[in-house]
């Protein structure tokens, strides 16, 4: 899909607040409420918007404790790991990587002791494990415009991911 400003400032604000009404949508990107419909379900059809969410606060829910593991498992023993990690109640996200381990996740508990749970009940999968605390936060930018760039005919380039 060739995506034009007005896709682009669409995606912005809806990062920036999922929950805008159409109609405020459209007086924000200068375009009809018809339209702007028309462009979200492009968007949504073709992949780029794969959903609305919300973001929470894992801190104000008693979680003030986040680590990092690295994971080295065993090939065989990856799908145990799955169906261990797929519903996990503190598991906050887990990706599959390259390089000195095989496994990078995020845990959010109330107390040293969880992780340390967390790390004995994975070692039956035949891993070694390197546990990380977490701080604080480094600020990033997370808006989808850092992504594009924009010529004197204000189409926007691709600057991140081919295309």
């Amino acid at each position: 899909m060739k995506m034009d400003n007005t896709d682009i400032k669409i995606l912005m604000e809806l990062q920036s607040d999922s929950r805008l009404s159409i109609r405020e949508l459209s007086k924000r990107v200068n375009l009809s409420p018809p339209s702007v419909t028309e462009r979200i379900r492009k968007l949504e059809d073709v992949g780029i918007i794969e959903g609305y969410t919300i973001k929470i606060n894992e801190i104000a829910l008693g979680l003030s404790i986040q680590c990092i593991i690295q994971i080295d498992l065993k090939n065989s023993n990856f799908e145990k790991f799955k169906k261990f990690i797929y519903n996990h109640p503190r598991v906050v996200f887990c990706y599959r990587i390259a390089g000195h381990s095989c496994i990078l996740l995020k845990l959010s508990v109330e107390s040293i002791s969880e992780i340390e749970k967390f790390v004995d009940s994975i070692s039956s999968l035949d891993s070694t494990t390197s546990t990380h605390i977490i701080f604080s936060e480094v600020p990033v930018n997370q808006n989808i415009g850092k992504f594009f760039s924009f010529d004197r005919e204000n189409d926007p380039q691709k600057i991140i991911g081919g295309n």
